[in-house]
């Protein structure tokens, strides 16, 4: 037999078990019995449906089947979506018992490495966060207020630089671009929380290696796709068949890789300098997380169990580049949109702003203006943008719900029955927009809600503001307050300084996105998202 007739033969093996593997349990998984939507595709299920029209079909499904119901996925193996928040706070509470699929953990793997934050699971996770929650409490998250707000006024003097040279005074402008490097700006030099290097992609236009890798990878993500999908569920694909993006996001990779290796390398020589003799957790002062992790590994008297690999702490520097980067520009994204869609809104968030007699206020200062906090909790309750999460059942459960359901054959059921290996998807775009609580008026852009937030939210299970953005439980975003005062702080910045309308109709905007609900205009190759920005008339 030749060696082509081998390999070929192993791959159909291959094949043929993960069929199986994934097949077994439509057939033998309890969740075929709840309703649900009609499967889109033999090969996809609803999968592709949702990666392209999400918000629009899960409000429907919603509607129409109630907060816990049965979608399709590859292969056609059925999963739970869920927006019951009973079942939310189950699932998200037993951590061993519910973790990130495994797909899931290995597209992150492919994006960010193996060994980060994202990908962990179980003890090494747990560990990894003990080490490096000192990075994000509020007191290192005050100190960095004023990088943030550093940032921001640089982004808005490049941009009345650029008004200052049109003839028109304004300036047509791609934001996500600009709010991008800022972002990438602040996740480097923020020495509390990031990698103390400076990016400084903002003033110059000179691009690095690094620079290019980052902007290649988190900032032109790739569409939906089948083969995106396919590589997801079968990763010996990837290493078959390379599209444009795989290829990208490995090159990449290994640009990172060696950046990160070399600022690893540099901080281990200033602990090593610092203290001549043996390292203990006291000696070292730097909180930003590659120290940390670095202590955390020299220390002498740090316990093995609780040391971090050297791959652990490479990691980190892309995970925390992904989980930073994009969330940040795409939830100003959003929040400009709405503005630009509310411009009496827009107005009244000025006026308070600009009441405030310092371009660099403290971080309790920006905590304390009641309109800005309002526009951004209504912002991120419509726009999250982790739009859903995901989990995997390692074991058979019944999951609680909030009241009893009737399922595909007619049934009362007080619970949902799970079993090792279904899947489960919480929609908290879903929750956080679903009529039942939050009223007729759901859907509209109403910052003034907050003043008398409906009663059922207080349910919800979530770090901040009664809203899931963040997520919960152990695996809730650990930079929740980073990400909060950063953006705090961007829109600060520019709102003070600009006006900003939308450049295109707002029916043209839409959401799309995989793991990101990215802010998008409809049929735009660019993907752009380009706005009208001028100086404020009173200025």
């Amino acid at each position: 037999m030749s060696a082509i007739l081998v390999f070929i033969s192993g791959l159909i093996l291959v094949a043929v078990i993960k069929i199986w593997q994934t097949q077994s349990p439509r057939y033998l998984s309890p969740l075929r019995h709840l309703r649900g939507p009609r499967i889109h595709s033999l090969l996809f299920g609803n999968f592709i449906q949702l990666s392209a029209e999400y918000q629009g079909l899960t409000r429907e499904w919603v509607n129409q089947y109630g907060p816990n119901f049965q979608v399709h996925g590859f292969l056609n193996v059925p999963s739970l979506f869920t927006t019951d928040s009973k079942a939310i706070h189950h699932i998200l509470t037993h951590t061993t018992q519910y973790c990130k699929p495994r797909d899931s953990r290995r597209f992150l793997a492919y994006i960010s490495g193996p060994e980060g934050l994202l990908v962990t699971e179980g003890e090494q996770h747990r560990n990894q966060r003990r080490t490096m929650n000192p990075a994000f409490g509020p007191v290192q998250i005050r100190e960095l207020t004023g990088v943030f707000l550093e940032k921001s006024l640089i982004l808005r003097d490049c941009w009345m630089n650029e008004i200052s040279r049109s003839s028109s005074k304004a300036l047509r402008t791609n934001i996500a671009d600009g709010i991008s490097k800022m972002t990438l700006d602040v996740i480097g030099l923020a020495g509390e929380v990031g990698f103390n290097h400076d990016f400084d992609m903002l003033r110059t236009n000179e691009q690095n290696e690094v620079n290019m890798a980052f902007q290649a990878l988190f900032t032109s993500p790739p569409p939906p796709s089948a083969l995106l999908w396919v590589v997801r569920f079968l990763p010996m694909v990837a290493e078959l068949v390379a599209n444009k993006y795989t290829r990208i996001a490995a090159k990449s990779m290994a640009v990172m890789r060696r950046f990160g290796i070399q600022i690893i390398k540099e901080k281990k020589a200033q602990i090593v300098s610092e203290n001549a003799r043996s390292v203990e957790k006291k000696d070292f002062e730097g909180r930003d997380i590659l120290s940390l992790l670095i202590k955390a590994n020299m220390a002498s008297d740090v316990p093995d169990n609780q040391r971090l690999t050297d791959e652990e702490v490479l990691d980190q520097v892309p995970t925390f580049l992904i989980a930073g980067l994009d969330t940040t520009s795409t939830a100003t994204g959003w929040l400009l949109y709405e503005l630009s869609k509310n411009p009496r809104t827009q107005l009244k968030l000025r006026e308070e702003l600009l009441r405030v007699e310092s371009d660099t206020p403290m971080m309790e200062e920006l905590n304390e203006l009641p309109y800005l906090d309002k526009v951004v909790r209504e912002t991120l309750r419509l726009h999250p943008p982790a739009f859903m999460v995901q989990r995997e059942a390692q074991r058979n459960d019944v999951i609680p719900v909030s009241e009893p359901f009737v399922d595909a054959h007619g049934k009362l059921q007080h619970g949902i029955e799970v079993r090792q290996g279904n899947r489960v998807i919480i929609g908290i775009a879903m929750m956080q927009t679903a009529k039942a609580i939050w009223g007729e008026d759901a859907l509209e852009f109403r910052p003034d809600r907050w003043d008398n937030p409906p009663e059922a939210i207080a349910g919800t299970p979530s770090v901040w503001g009664h809203l899931m953005v963040f997520s919960s439980g152990e695996r809730a975003c650990i930079g929740y307050r980073f990400s909060l005062i950063e953006l705090k702080a961007l829109i600060f910045t520019l709102i003070r300084a600009f006006e900003f309308e939308l450049a295109v109709p707002p029916e043209d905007v839409q959401a799309v996105g995989i793991l990101i609900q990215r802010i998008r205009v409809r049929g735009d190759p660019t993907r752009n998202l380009p706005f009208v920005v001028r100086p404020v008339k009173w200025l």
